[in-house]
């Protein structure tokens, strides 16, 4: 089972979720995706995800998080034993969103509300200072305009890494990723 946690005023309806959930119908296995929609404070996303993970075998849940989606299924692979890919993952989302307090919209639902120090007190709680990096593949591009991909290299040194040299915090070369998502997951070979 991969549940795709996405990111910062993010929502299921994002590109990379559609272009894995599409990858998979068309190859049989829509029944092992799952997105679900997370709050934007940080505990009740936590919440939500675990929800999910409790509906299947831990044992076959692989999390795929892309930036403060990464964040979440670091400390969920962490607190449950479970494998994790991250793309482009937030490390430190308590500090580098501070500068995004007050309103924001989503992106995709338009929802708007208001980015609180809540938030950041939540997300620090969940900040993890060291990690297993065995349970990890991450996926980062050097041009990410949003974070600082070396941090990512750095906090989950001795993890599978993807480090492509080039284009943004979308990462751009999702597509070609999609096959060593599934082999990391265990779900087909790449």
């Amino acid at each position: 089972m991969l549940i795709y946690l996405h990111g910062f005023n993010s929502s299921p309806g994002s590109h990379k979720a559609q272009l894995l959930k599409r990858y998979m119908q068309e190859r049989g296995m829509g029944g092992q995706y799952c997105c679900p929609a997370l709050p934007t404070l940080g505990l009740q996303a936590i919440a939500a995800v675990e929800a999910e993970i409790a509906r299947h075998a831990r044992e076959s849940v692989t999390l795929v998080g892309s930036s403060l989606g990464g964040f979440y299924a670091t400390y969920l692979a962490e607190r449950h034993d479970l494998r994790a890919v991250l793309i482009n993952p937030a490390v430190r989302p308590h500090e580098d969103l501070r500068a995004y307090l007050g309103t924001q919209r989503n992106l995709y639902t338009q929802q708007q509300y208001e980015l609180t120090e809540e938030h950041l007190r939540q997300w620090e709680k969940l900040y993890l200072p060291t990690l297993r990096p065995q349970r990890y593949l991450l996926l980062v591009e050097t041009g990410d305009e949003v974070l600082d991909y070396r941090e990512a290299v750095e906090k989950y040194r001795g993890a599978r890494q993807m480090v492509i040299e080039g284009g943004d915090h979308s990462l751009q070369s999702f597509p070609e990723h999609i096959p060593l998502i599934l082999e990391f997951a265990g779900l087909a070979q790449a």
